[in-house]
């Protein structure tokens, strides 16, 4: 079946299938949060992004394999509220962006900056620090050697503008500016964008708003 990446709480995952990476997407919590599951195809490592909500849940798709590695895209307690029993049911290793990792009642193991690697097995993604939602946010990028890159966004970019800012001028000038630089500016309008929330996008759909973003100011 073809991936749409529309979730609902209490409905089934949608699989993006890639030929090194399967991407499993997984709605949870009162806030409609994304969790996304990534397995490695040669490995079969695998990383969950955001332990976001119901953590049975998110144990049922990790499944007897288990997971290596979680990462925290952001400090706010809706994306970590299943982190403290994944990691106790899995032992796995936490990662988190440095600015953010001091709000994170969990302790991260590896702290993120921008630039840094993560691995799943044989594949590489690489976290881009984005500043305005929160100080320490962090994306992540795969670039599918075999297509387009796809990028974990966590709250910093969405169908329709940057995350909240809290009507903060400073902080949107802050996120908008790393969002274009750090994300449209390098990756193609065919980059896939995984949000921490709702409905998937594509820089291509998002690029020709960057004009009206900027003029509203969120």
């Amino acid at each position: 079946m073809t991936y749409r990446g529309e979730v609902r709480v209490g409905g089934p995952a949608d699989v993006h299938e890639l030929k090194d990476l399967i991407i499993t997407k997984i709605a949870v919590g009162p806030m409609n949060n994304n969790a996304y599951l990534l397995r490695c195809r040669d490995t079969d490592e695998q990383l969950l992004i955001d332990a976001a909500n119901d953590a049975e849940t998110l144990l049922g798709s990790i499944g007897a394999d288990g997971v290596a590695s979680v990462v925290t895209t952001h400090r706010h307690g809706d994306h970590w509220q299943a982190l403290a029993e994944i990691v106790a049911a899995t032992g796995v290793r936490t990662y988190a962006g440095r600015d953010d990792a001091e709000g994170i009642p969990v302790p991260t193991d590896v702290l993120v900056d921008d630039g840094d690697t993560v691995r799943v097995g044989h594949v590489t993604l690489t976290a881009r620090h984005l500043v305005g939602h929160t100080p320490g946010s962090i994306a992540l990028v795969y670039d599918d050697p075999h297509g387009h890159p796809h990028v974990f966004t966590g709250d910093c970019l969405f169908p329709g503008g940057v995350g909240n800012t809290r009507k903060d001028p400073e902080a949107f000038a802050s996120l908008i500016h790393d969002v274009e630089t750090k994300i449209f500016a390098v990756l193609p309008d065919e980059t896939w964008v995984y949000p921490g929330h709702g409905n998937d996008t594509t820089l291509g759909a998002e690029r020709p708003r960057l004009p009206e973003w900027h003029a509203r100011g969120w």
